[in-house]
Parts: C-alpha cells; sequence; structure tokens
C-alpha cells in the first residue's frame, strides 16, 4: 500500500495530504532502513552463504586428493578458515540490522529522540529468533520509559470535553494536531477547559502554559 493510499484511509483531509505525505516520508527515512536495503542485506547473505559453501566443498574434495602434500593441506585449511570467519561475520551484521530495525520500531512512536533511546538499549541482551522476533525488548523499553520517563513523549488520557459544565460528551477532535489544526477550536478550549487543552496539546507535541 502506498503512503498516500493509508492516508487516505485513516482519514487525512485532501488539503492536508501532501503535508502529511512529506512528514511520513522524512520520518520514515530518518528512523528506518528501508525495505529495499534489507531486501538487499538477506539477498546478499543468501549469495554469500551459498558461494561459501560450494567454496568449502569444492575445498574439502581438493584437500583430499591432495595426498600426502602437507603444504597444500595447510593452505587450503587456512582457505576454509577464512571462509567460516567471513561467513560468521557477515551474519553478524545481517543479524545486528535485524536488532537495530526492531528497536527502532518499537520505540518510534513513543520516544523522543529514537537514537538517544537506541543507544540505552541492551543489544547484548535480546535474543534474534529463527522466526525473526526479538526476545527481551519490551522488558528494556518500559524499564526505560519508568527509569527515564523524559526520553519518552507523554500518552495523557484524553479527557471528556464538558463545555460550561455540560455533560458528558464523546472526545473532540484534537485541534492541536497537524491533521485537524483549528486555531479558533485552540482558543475556545483553552477557555473553556484548560486542563484538557493542556493534555490534547501534550498528546500533539505541543507545549502550552
Amino acid at each position: 500500500m502506498k503512503i498516500e493510499e493509508l492516508l487516505k484511509k485513516i482519514g487525512v483531509a485532501d488539503d492536508k495530504m501532501a503535508e502529511a505525505e512529506k512528514t511520513v516520508k522524512d520520518y520514515l527515512e530518518n528512523d528506518f532502513v528501508s525495505i529495499s536495503r534489507f531486501n538487499e542485506v538477506n539477498e546478499s547473505k543468501k549469495s554469500l552463504t551459498e558461494q561459501l559453501a560450494e567454496r568449502d566443498k569444492q575445498l574439502t574434495s581438493l584437500k583430499k586428493s591432495a595426498g600426502d602434500n602437507e603444504g597444500l593441506k595447510k593452505e587450503i585449511e587456512a582457505l576454509q578458515s577464512a571462509n567460516k570467519q567471513q561467513k560468521a561475520e557477515f551474519e553478524a551484521q545481517a543479524k545486528a540490522l535485524k536488532i537495530d530495525t526492531a528497536v527502532k520500531l518499537a520505540i518510534a512512536d513513543s520516544a523522543q529522540d529514537t537514537d538517544i533511546v537506541a543507544g540505552l538499549i541492551d543489544k547484548n541482551k535480546l535474543i534474534l529468533g529463527d522466526d525473526g522476533k526479538i526476545t527481551g525488548l519490551t522488558e528494556q523499553v518500559e524499564a526505560l520509559k519508568k527509569d527515564k520517563s523524559f526520553l519518552f513523549k507523554a500518552t495523557p488520557n484524553k479527557p471528556n470535553y464538558s463545555p460550561n459544565g455540560g455533560g458528558n460528551q464523546p472526545p473532540t477532535t484534537n485541534p492541536f494536531k497537524k491533521e485537524t489544526f483549528n486555531l479558533t477550536e485552540q482558543g475556545k478550549m483553552l477557555r473553556e477547559n484548560p486542563e484538557q487543552a493542556r493534555a490534547m496539546a501534550a498528546e500533539a507535541g505541543v507545549s502550552i502554559g
């Protein structure tokens, strides 16, 4: 699904579409590894693994036919060792990329700065499963939210809007968000319900006195 189609599906107004699409693209480019780059690494890993497997097979066959030539045997063993090390290094790089991507995805919506928060995650304690799932990440993120809450965006509950002491009403549209920005409604809310105004402004990433 294209970004424009996604934005239409979630109800972004046509006159806000260009701005919203640019914001989403900038966000994704800054915080995530592109799917094309991710696929490129995976394909490279697959190709390298196949090449090394074939090379090891050839070296093993050559070693068997080397007879008593100890010098040739040692050279072959050195090549086998180098191939094994190269394969391990490449797999480690691919694993690190998957973990980094998973970490940034997990904190993208809540972190004030994804790079700072990601740097505080102990990746040595994370376990990458064969299914691609990361074990141990949620616990570390929740611990950081508790111990270093200032690194994360505020997530206040939306209060009900009760103008002039009226009855409970459904939560109003947030006039502080980009997609529903409305100065008139902001002023009205600040006059009639300043507590709700501050909460909704915080939700939209805006600070008001």
